[in-house]
């Protein structure tokens, strides 16, 4: 990408002070990929500080200074931003047009919002503050804004009355992956909404809306830009905000096109169409590459096979490495690919993707009974060639789970209008007859009988009570 849009780059090799670096190996790699002379690459260490002189040096010498402006009123790049309780949202980006000084009334371009600059300044790398800020340079506004989705990466900052067209190229961040979030207690509900509000600040691609379970409590239903995305608010969550909490299994957003034309987006398997209703679903793919070593490409190939991906280009680099070019189903990169890739290469190789377009999606909902009662919060969409892999993994799993009744339950996973998996608990067993001693046999037969005519009734009407751990298992699990 760098190499497309004509920028600058500067080769550097790190971590060459550790006794098992290769520099030498490395080093042909990136001459072959950037085509530069071997001088031009820099050997740096931050840990004993060697060559970082010379690295900051070959910054200034070789990265060209910025084109003159062409226009006189103000334009800003965001490419940051963060957060402060007490001066609110601060942006960090490059001025490619004008200048700008503390007191200017701004505004963004994308939300419309208009503010008035608190404080503009540089970092270095402490935040100083300046009199203005002119074309070229880079720096900070304090905005003093404290409400979530004002501010965005990529948005242009301009004044408040004026008319020139923002920077080219911004776009709204549209969330592909889905997953629901709830507080393992109850009592965490308010703290967990005002940590999200709190991430927003800080990260404009988050995106939530309450809902509710009836297992699971009052929780939110967020939006992500991927797995990694979805890893780190998790993470943060549990780590700034000290808040446990329980996550369900990701999903991503089906293009679903009912019988009269109208087009819906849905993300809730409790949503998704039923089996035999006249709908087109349609799902994202993603255009990916995989460079790794030739030995394990044998592995790697099995693995695409799973998750439905299929494989339009390779490429042999000189240095023994392949270039894997594949598109696969968004779903199934998020069923583990990623992992599974990790240990078919021994760590080896590299993945990069982007979402390329839609396409119909052949996939179906599994539902679960338990006790021939559906249960919502088990269900989940699923591709159609691996329905029956799936409803015996959840049965099995449900099986392993959930405590004994006094009945028999039937646990079954239900994919198409057929029930495809069964498995069943038994009883739990009492002897009704251990309190007896000595008399006719025919006492111990009529309390047998009674015991066997109890445990009948129960079946055809008893209902099971799923305890919140076994909710909170199976979660944890996927």
């Amino acid at each position: 990408m760098a190499k497309d849009l004509g920028l600058t780059i500067i080769p550097v090799l790190t971590k060459t002070d550790v006794p098992h670096s290769r520099p030498e190996e490395i080093g042909a790699e990136v001459m072959n990929l950037l085509q530069c002379a071997r001088e031009d690459i820099l050997l740096v260490s931050g840990k004993t500080g060697a060559g970082v002189s010379e690295l900051l040096e070959a910054i200034c010498v070789r990265i060209p200074p910025p084109a003159p402006s062409k226009l006189d009123t103000y334009r800003g790049l965001i490419f940051d931003f963060a957060y402060s309780n007490h001066r609110g949202i601060i942006v960090f980006m490059r001025v490619f047009d004008g200048e700008v000084k503390k007191g200017d009334v701004l505004k963004f371009a994308a939300s419309k919002r208009s503010f008035t600059a608190l404080e503009v300044g540089i970092v270095t790398p402490e935040e100083h503050p300046v009199e203005r800020l002119s074309a070229g340079e880079i720096g900070y506004i304090v905005t003093g804004i404290k409400e979530p989705g004002v501010a965005g990466v990529g948005d242009t900052l301009m004044k408040d009355r004026s008319t020139v067209e923002p920077l080219a190229g911004y776009q709204q961040a549209r969330p592909v992956v889905w997953s629901s979030i709830f507080p393992e207690n109850q009592d965490e509900f308010t703290q967990l909404r005002q940590a999200l509000d709190r991430l927003q600040l800080s990260d404009s691609s988050l995106s939530y809306e309450e809902e509710s379970s009836g297992v699971l409590g009052r929780g939110f239903r967020c939006g992500f830009l991927g797995m990694l995305h979805m890893e780190i608010i998790t993470e943060r969550l549990r780590r700034e905000f000290d808040i446990d909490i329980i996550i369900t299994s990701p999903s991503i957003s089906y293009e679903v096109t009912w019988p009269d034309g109208h087009i819906e987006n849905i993300y809730a398997a409790n949503r998704f169409p039923e089996y035999g209703e006249k709908v087109t679903v349609r799902e994202p793919w993603i255009l990916g590459q995989i460079i790794l070593p030739g030995d394990y490409i044998g592995n790697v190939m099995t693995l695409l096979f799973e998750h439905e991906a299929s494989l339009i280009d390779t490429e042999l680099f000189g240095d023994g490495r392949t270039l894997l070019v594949i598109e696969m189903p968004l779903r199934e990169l998020m069923r583990g690919f990623f992992d599974r890739l990790k240990n078919a290469s021994s760590g080896y190789a590299s993945l990069s993707y982007e979402i390329a377009e839609m396409r119909p999606a052949s996939v179906t909902k599994l539902d679960v009974l338990i006790a021939e009662e559906l249960v919502p919060a088990f269900s989940r969409v699923i591709g159609m060639a691996r329905a029956e892999i799936d409803a015996k993994a959840i049965t099995e799993k449900l099986y392993t789970t959930l405590p004994r009744q006094q009945f028999v339950v039937k646990i079954q996973a239900k994919v198409m209008g057929k029930i495809i998996s069964t498995k069943k608990i038994s009883a739990l067993s009492k002897d009704v007859t251990g309190h007896l001693y000595g008399g006719d046999i025919t006492r111990k037969m009529k309390l047998r009988e009674k015991q066997k005519k109890g445990k009948a009734k129960a079946l055809e009407r008893g209902k099971v009570h799923i305890p919140q751990d076994v909710f909170m298992k199976m979660m944890k699990n996927e």
